[in-house]
């Protein structure tokens, strides 16, 4: 009997998802898992850390259990694997009994390819478990595990029962965000002691990392706003009232956002996410509670109103943008207020020492003076030597002086401490304080106590956060916050590296560099309009049919033929067949020039009347504001066509502006009348109503 051969991991990659190349240590974690090794996967939102057990899933024999906090996301995951013609499912304590029930039949049929659980409901699969061929364990957002972890979820610490249960079975944890205590706390909780631990580099360089002061928030947030009215973007805060406020606040200047915290019922924050996710409420004011359940690739910036408790939550926001590889950018507003508040959060906690020697590590992220970027991967134990050009620092850097002596005289005193003495010690010894902690230890008795006793203990204390913040030393949080030295301190030590501080002053001027938005092309608008067409068909999220990312791709291609279009990126086999011909027929109709050149109010009023949409339809469609469309209507009216504009706005409205016009002093302008209605009613109604009146 012939053997049929298993198709390569390269071959499901294109087949099944779409690509032809892995991303940075995908196929290395891949093997590893397909080698039935247990593995520690540490990578980036962003980074695909789903395909390091999605595509194992495909090629190993059996279902693949995924264990998921995230109920939101879950649902998303299985629509876009069913949608690549992979069979998967979730169950979770969201479906009701009969929905539950017909999932359990499916898992015990054997004829799913991966099933998604929380933890909270897996104890109810076990009877299942137990007679299945299980193919792996996917144990993803793994930091929740460990009480270091910045979301620990108590569910999860009963894990460590798989290895029990089903010892050759391999496991895989993953997540965004694990420092090192976390990282070895994962692998002891999870009872994998001698699993592969694979760390992506945590960089992503299409963020662009703005810090600035919190004075008139608002104001800045309207004025970046102005450049990215059309993109999706979050906006984070600390307290349910303040999300609630700002959200009024963007309504009342005309933008589509909407208020998210714990406070809500389960339905309005299900509506809610699906809003954002489907690009009907495209801005987000939220609490820390939104973002972990959402699986949308085109967030395009994110601001942390307020700043957070910490950098691993941080970090994990801002991934939340970017997520297709096109540029992102993130701001943080922060001002001693927020420190105060965040410092009383964590009054009274059982880990209080460890959660503010972590808040105090944010702080100096938001102080820093050095490269964002140096900061952010130097906290993850990742350490860089070159600035990388895209953050604030980088386009408008401080002062610097040589502080190559200064740096040598740090490291050589953390060194002879034996790296074992927290930041205030180190200080203390460099400037030979007489107090009783020094000479109990013995410190005075080093060759480096009082090296640097001529610099002010402010000035010093400053210096060694920027040598932190470079990435010379690290802290290591969960061992009494003690400084140790990184390899770039050896360099600084040994080989002669220059060192350059910056001249410590209590405001930095921050100045606003922003990137200017992506000038959208007309057939990347029309593949957009009827991916959303499709989507709305199959009452999925836009993504499942294809993101924004393979939509670039498509329209820098431009394929012309279905072979053309299987070479489109995340286009496989199931995508091929549904999508091919609906998105090569728009393709070539654009290229071809079969649609008339008409003039842009001739354009809406052609999709107002011969395809009935509605005017926020056709703004969506072209990409240009609802109040054009508008306009361009009374434009074609005024040119004569037959439109009827009374179905457009209401007799009581006309009436309105028909009253404010005997009032007002000046009632030849639009903007009086805009301001007497207190901007309730938009540009277009007023303009109309008047035109309405002179024609009657």
């Amino acid at each position: 009997m012939e053997t049929i051969a298993q198709p390569t991991i390269f071959e499901l990659l294109k087949k099944q998802f779409g690509y032809d190349s892995f991303l940075p240590n995908q196929e290395e974690i891949i093997n590893n898992v397909l080698d039935q090794n247990d593995t520690i996967a540490i990578m980036p939102t962003g980074g695909g850390k789903s395909l390091c057990f999605q595509l194992p899933a495909l090629a190993l024999e059996g279902t693949t259990i995924v264990i998921s906090p995230l109920i939101a996301l879950m649902k998303d995951q299985v629509d876009a694997l069913k949608a690549n013609g992979i069979p998967a499912q979730f169950f979770n304590s969201s479906q009701p009994y009969g929905e539950q029930q017909q999932v359990l039949r499916e898992l015990q049929s054997g004829n799913l390819k991966l099933i998604y659980v929380a933890p909270e409901s897996l104890p109810q699969l076990n009877f299942i478990l137990k007679i299945i061929k299980i193919g792996l364990f996917a144990v993803d957002e793994a930091h929740c595990i460990s009480s270091w972890g910045h979301d620990f979820r108590p569910a999860y610490t009963q894990l460590k029962r798989l290895k029990e249960q089903f010892p050759n079975v391999p496991l895989i944890a993953l997540t965004a965000t694990a420092d090192r205590a976390t990282r070895e706390d994962i692998a002891l909780q999870l009872a994998i002691p001698n699993a592969k631990i694979f760390i992506a580099s945590f960089d992503r360089p299409n963020l662009y990392l703005d810090v600035r002061p919190g004075q008139n928030r608002n104001k800045q947030i309207f004025d970046f706003l102005k450049n990215h009215r059309d993109e999706s973007g979050i906006i984070y805060c600390l307290s349910r009232k303040g999300t609630e406020k700002l959200a009024a606040t963007l309504t009342a200047k005309g933008y589509k956002a909407e208020a998210y915290h714990a406070g809500l019922t389960s339905e309005e924050r299900t509506q809610i996410q699906e809003n954002f996710t489907n690009d009907v409420s495209p801005i987000i004011v939220a609490t820390i509670a939104f973002g972990m359940g959402i699986d949308k690739s085109n967030v395009r910036w994110v601001i942390h109103y307020n700043m957070p408790k910490n950098i691993d939550g941080y970090y994990q926001e801002i991934g939340r943008s970017g997520r297709d590889g096109m540029p992102a950018h993130t701001i943080l507003f922060h001002s001693f207020g927020d420190i105060v508040m965040l410092r009383k959060f964590a009054e009274g906690a059982d880990n209080e020492a460890y959660q503010l020697a972590k808040l105090e590590r944010m702080q100096q992220y938001a102080e820093a003076l050095s490269c964002r970027r140096k900061v952010l991967l130097g906290y993850f134990g990742e350490h860089i030597s070159e600035d990388c050009g895209n953050c604030d620092i980088c386009k408008a850097p401080p002062n610097y002086f040589d502080g190559t002596l200064i740096a040598q005289k740090v490291c050589s005193a953390v060194a002879r401490l034996q790296e074992e003495e927290a930041l205030g010690m180190v200080l203390d010894v460099l400037r030979g304080s007489q107090n009783a902690q020094v000479f109990d230890k013995g410190y005075q008795k080093i060759k480096t106590y009082g090296a640097a006793k001529d610099v002010p203990w402010r000035d010093l204390q400053h210096y060694v956060i920027q040598l932190l913040n470079q990435g010379v030393l690290e802290v290591y949080f969960h061992e009494n916050g003690r400084l140790v030295l990184t390899p770039q301190a050896k360099r600084v030590l040994f080989e002669g590296k220059k060192v350059r501080l910056a001249n410590f002053v209590q405001e930095i001027e921050t100045v606003k560099i922003e990137r200017a938005p992506r000038k959208r092309a007309e057939l990347f608008d029309k593949l957009r309009a009827l991916r959303l067409k499709l989507a709305q068909e199959i009452n999925k999220p836009a993504f499942v049919v294809f993101s924004d990312a393979t939509l670039e791709d498509m329209e820098h291609k431009k394929p012309r033929t279905r072979e053309d279009f299987a070479e489109v990126s995340g286009v496989g086999t199931a995508k091929l067949e549904k999508y091919a011909d609906d998105f090569l027929k728009v393709i070539n109709r654009h290229l071809d020039g079969l649609e008339n050149e008409l003039p842009t109010h001739e354009k809406s009023f052609k999709m107002f009347t011969e395809e009935n949409l509605l005017p926020s339809e056709i703004a969506e469609r072209r990409g240009i504001l609802e109040d054009s469309v508008y306009g361009h209507l009374l434009k074609m009216h005024e040119a004569g066509a037959t439109i009827d504009l009374y179905q457009l706005i209401s007799s009581e409205e006309i009436q309105q502006i028909k009253d404010a016009k005997i009032k007002l002093e000046n009632p030849d302008a639009l903007k009086p009348y805009f301001e007497y209605f207190e901007e309730r009613l938009p540009y277009w109604k007023i303009k109309m109503a008047l035109y309405l009146e002179m024609q009657s």
